[in-house]
C-alpha cells in the first residue's frame, strides 16, 4: 500500500500515543499522561504525518518560527515501516513548509543516533539541556 504524507491533518491523543508506542519513541515520551500529550499536539507549530490508508505510521512534530529555526521534537515511525524512507520523507515534508534557509534542529533518540548523519544531519558540539526540575540556580545580585 502506498503511503500518503500530510501536513494539514490533526491527530488525536490516541493516534499520537499509538504511533509513539509502535515506534519505540514512547519509551521517552509521557505516554501515560494524556493531558501532556494533548498539550504537545496543541502547541506544535508543524505536524507532518505518514498514513497507510487510515492507519498512522509516522509523525514529525515540530516547534518553529518557520523562518530561522525549527526544533523537530518528535520523529516517530512505526517499527514495521522503519528502513523504508518514511522518516526521511517526513523530514523533507517538514522542510518544505519552512523558509529555504531555516535550519532543522533535533536531539536524537539513543536508537537513532546513527540515522541522522546518514541522511545529511551534522552533529553540533554545543547543544545544552536544562533539567525541568530543579529550576536553574540564581546568579545572585552581582
Amino acid at each position: 500500500m502506498a503511503l500518503t504524507y500530510r501536513f494539514d491533518r490533526a491527530l488525536s491523543v490516541a493516534e499520537f500515543t499509538d504511533v509513539l508506542v509502535r515506534s519505540t519513541l514512547g519509551e521517552r515520551r509521557p505516554i501515560d499522561e494524556p493531558e501532556r500529550l494533548a498539550a504537545m499536539l496543541e502547541h506544535a507549530d508543524l505536524l507532518c504525518t505518514a498514513w497507510a490508508g487510515d492507519h498512522l505510521v509516522g509523525v514529525s512534530r515540530s516547534l518553529t518560527d518557520f523562518a530561522y529555526c525549527c526544533y523537530l521534537s518528535d520523529l516517530a515511525v512505526d517499527v514495521a515501516y522503519q528502513g523504508q524512507g518514511v522518516g526521511t520523507e517526513l523530514i523533507r515534508l517538514t522542510q518544505s513548509r519552512l523558509h529555504p534557509r531555516c535550519k532543522v534542529i533535533l536531539l536524537a533518540a539513543p536508537k537513532a543516533q546513527d540515522y541522522y548523519p546518514r541522511i545529511g544531519f551534522a552533529a553540533h558540539p554545543s547543544a545544552w539541556i536544562a533539567p525541568a526540575h530543579p529550576p536553574l540556580a540564581s546568579r545572585g545580585a552581582g
